[in-house]
Order: structure tokens, then C-alpha cells, then sequence
């Protein structure tokens, strides 16, 4: 009894910390985005665009870190959390370099993968659903939608953003950012297929049949 009361504490704990963090970072999008209207001529349809379905990809977020189902499974130990949040959050460093002046071309790519991603990520949080964590625990196993094509479309959509941000701050600062936070974000992986495995029986079916990151038909045509 102490036991599952101690999870459960912890589990709580989780959801309000991480719901926290996603709110701050709500917040500042939302107070960037205000500051930004007022002057239009900074502006146009894109940005906003942009900064609007990252404001509603953080808040489907928050609100799927509440209503989450509980854990049955959970990496052991401090790496894997360390691990997961570095792969969420690094990629943030990259709003904080300086913009290059970039060709209307540059810019609009930028803008777009920016917006696909986004809008990919929260089609894929929509499968997932109360599912839904961001360190290595095994709440529900997932095999339908987009996860009936790849083992981690999550992931594979949120880095489309995140390549779209760094295009938008193109230096080798930015390219280093990308490179360590997506090698995390393969780490972060690992530790979840290991807990998943453990946790679903079920788990080595799906695995067998569906690729990790990359589509079948993609690696065929390669």
C-alpha cells in the first residue's frame, strides 16, 4: 500500500511539474506573439501562423500531461529523466541565437517545416492521447495510426520543428544544437522500447513488423 501511494505521489508530482514547465513555456510564446502584434509590420500571415500552432501544439501538451493514464512501467534510475528532458527542451536553446538575414526562399522553408511539424506533432498526440509522456514510461501501447508506420512518429514530426527553428537561426551553433539534442533524443528511445518491452508482452510483435524511425517505403526506395 505505502508503495502504490508513493508512486502515485510521484506520478502526481510528475504531471505537475512537467504541466508547469509546458506552462511557462505557453506563456512566453503567448507574451512573444502579443509583442509581435503590435508591430505588424514584423509580422505577416506565416509567423503567425507559426507562433499560433505552437501555442496550441504546448497547450494539447499540458493538457494531455493531466489526464494521462497512470504508469504501469518506468525507467529506472536518474539518466533516463535527464535524458528525456534534455530531448525535449535543448532544441529551445536555438530561439536564443541570432537571426541571419535569410533569402525569402530560406525563410518560407523554414516557416513551413516549422508549421508541418507542428501540426504533425499534435495529429500524432492525438493517437497517443492519454498515452502520453515524456520520460520512459509505459502508460498504454499504441499501433494504430501513425504509430502503425513508424515506432516513433512523435519524435520524427517534433524534429521537423526543430530543424525548421534552426534553419531560421542557421549557424554551426545551431547545427551543434540539433546534432546533441537528436542524439538524446535516440537515447530517449532506446529507454522507452526497453521499458515498453517490458511492460507489454505484445511489444516484440509490433516491434518486428514496424520500423523504428524511418517508413518502409522510404527505406525500400533507399
Amino acid at each position: 500500500m505505502r508503495t502504490l501511494r508513493t508512486d502515485q505521489a510521484a506520478d502526481f508530482t510528475g504531471r505537475l511539474v512537467l504541466a508547469g514547465l509546458f506552462a511557462g513555456l505557453a506563456t512566453y510564446q503567448t507574451m512573444s506573439l502579443i509583442a509581435h502584434l503590435k508591430d505588424s509590420s514584423e509580422l505577416n500571415l506565416l509567423d503567425l501562423a507559426t507562433r499560433l500552432a505552437s501555442i496550441a501544439y504546448v497547450a494539447l501538451v499540458i493538457g494531455l500531461t493531466v489526464i494521462r493514464l497512470s504508469p504501469v512501467g518506468s525507467a529506472a534510475g536518474l539518466e533516463p529523466r535527464l535524458t528525456a528532458l534534455a530531448g525535449s527542451f535543448l532544441s529551445a536553446g536555438l530561439v536564443a541565437l541570432p537571426q541571419p538575414e535569410l533569402g525569402a526562399t530560406l525563410r518560407v522553408t523554414s516557416l513551413i517545416l516549422t508549421v508541418a511539424g507542428l501540426l504533425l506533432s499534435a495529429w500524432v498526440l492525438l493517437w497517443l492521447g492519454q498515452a502520453f509522456s515524456v520520460t520512459a514510461q509505459a502508460r498504454q501501447l499504441v499501433a494504430k495510426g501513425p504509430y502503425a508506420i513508424v515506432r516513433h512518429p512523435l519524435y520524427l514530426c517534433e524534429e521537423l520543428t526543430v530543424l525548421g527553428v534552426a534553419l531560421a537561426h542557421l549557424s554551426a551553433a545551431a547545427v551543434l544544437i540539433v546534432a546533441v539534442q537528436w542524439m538524446f533524443q535516440l537515447r530517449r528511445m532506446s529507454h522507452e522500447e526497453k521499458v515498453l518491452a517490458a511492460s507489454f508482452p505484445e511489444y516484440a510483435t509490433y516491434s518486428a513488423r514496424t520500423p523504428k524511425i524511418i517508413p518502409t517505403m522510404f527505406r525500400r526506395n533507399a
